[in-house]
């Protein structure tokens, strides 16, 4: 069989194949006029296409519906935590205004009698007339630095030295001891312990001014009592903690320096003062270095009980005074108040 080149046998005709030389091979195919038997396949109508959309539109709107439902009912839930939670502010307020009128009614009298006896108490404990203390209070106190660099033996009646004996050395000659006292006569006056006396009488004056009667109608009013009180007793314990400091050419041209026999030279001086729960006696001595004035000094000290026992009274009627303050500050939101004002524009926030 010669083919040619050309040849393509994919191009003739089935019924040129089965015919020629080539009879005894038989093709088992469908002829091309043979009708198709088999059906096609089976397609859904367009209709339910359509219906498809249209039911996922259904289902979409479906979804809306619902979502708007859900954020009108959060919206609603919102709407009502925020009346609860204004409707408890509201009794909260009210609340407020009944504790607020109840202390301004009660609370602060009782206070104030728990701090007048503490205060008459402390009055009690000082060394001259107040609140039927008797005063003129007389003890006895020894005060030395060794080895007898100075030594102070002394009586104290009331708030004045009445009675001492001192001797102290000079840094300039330490070999000379030199000695002087107080007498009866002529008593060291303690300006400090007659200045806490006269701030807490003022204390007590401010406490006894509120009548037993009188109903506060504002947290201001009660503030401005309780203000009063403690700058009197800060002012009280300050006498005690904190000695004036003088100079000491003032020291030396001093009152009490007149109360000292012999009197002594003038480039010495001796004070007497209180500092916490201490009494204290210090000497000064100037000194003139290369033109320049300077001073030595010595110091001795003794604890004091009735300063000590003072000083934390005073303190205990100044936190009882802080503790009030606090609580009433609370109610300062009802400044504008007056007992029995319940109106709605006053407990709203």
């Amino acid at each position: 069989l010669i083919c040619s080149p050309t040849t393509n046998w994919s191009f003739h005709p089935l019924s040129r194949q089965r015919s020629g030389q080539f009879q005894h091979h038989v093709l088992n195919s469908v002829p091309e006029t043979a009708v198709l038997t088999t059906p096609p396949p089976l397609r859904k109508p367009l209709a339910l296409h359509i219906a498809g959309v249209a039911a996922a539109s259904a289902a979409a709107a479906i979804s809306d519906k619902n979502k708007r439902r859900y954020i009108t009912a959060r919206k609603k839930a919102k709407s009502t935590m925020k009346m609860l939670v204004v409707d408890t502010e509201r009794e909260e307020a009210l609340n407020l205004q009944i504790e607020f009128e109840w202390v301004l009614r009660q609370e602060v009298h009782a206070i104030l009698k728990q701090l007048r006896t503490i205060l008459v108490e402390c009055a009690h404990r000082f060394p001259v007339p107040l609140y039927d203390n008797e005063g003129k209070k007389t003890e006895k106190f020894i005060l030395s630095v060794s080895p007898d660099q100075l030594k102070a033996v002394l009586t104290l009646t009331g708030d004045a030295i009445t009675q001492a004996d001192i001797s102290f050395k000079l840094c300039k000659a330490p070999s000379q001891t030199q000695r002087t006292s107080i007498t009866h006569d002529s008593p060291w006056k303690l300006q400090q312990v007659q200045d806490a006396a006269n701030h807490l009488q003022t204390a007590i004056n401010h406490i006894d001014d509120v009548d037993d009667s009188y109903h506060f109608k504002t947290s201001d009013e009660v503030l401005h009592v309780i203000g009063n009180i403690l700058d009197a007793l800060q002012r009280g314990r300050n006498s005690l903690l904190v000695p004036k400091k003088k100079p000491i050419e003032e020291l030396i041209k001093g009152r009490n320096m007149k109360s000292l026999v012999p009197n002594l030279p003038e480039d010495l001086a001796v004070s007497f003062y209180l500092q916490s729960h201490k009494l204290i006696i210090a000497v000064y001595q100037l000194l003139n270095n290369q033109g320049t004035m300077q001073f030595d000094s010595r110091q001795a000290e003794i604890g004091v009980q009735w300063l000590n026992d003072v000083l934390l009274l005073l303190m205990n009627g100044q936190k009882l005074c802080q503790q009030l303050k606090d609580k009433i500050s609370v109610f300062s939101v009802y400044k504008d108040f007056t007992v029995g004002s319940r109106s709605p524009s006053a407990l709203s926030y």
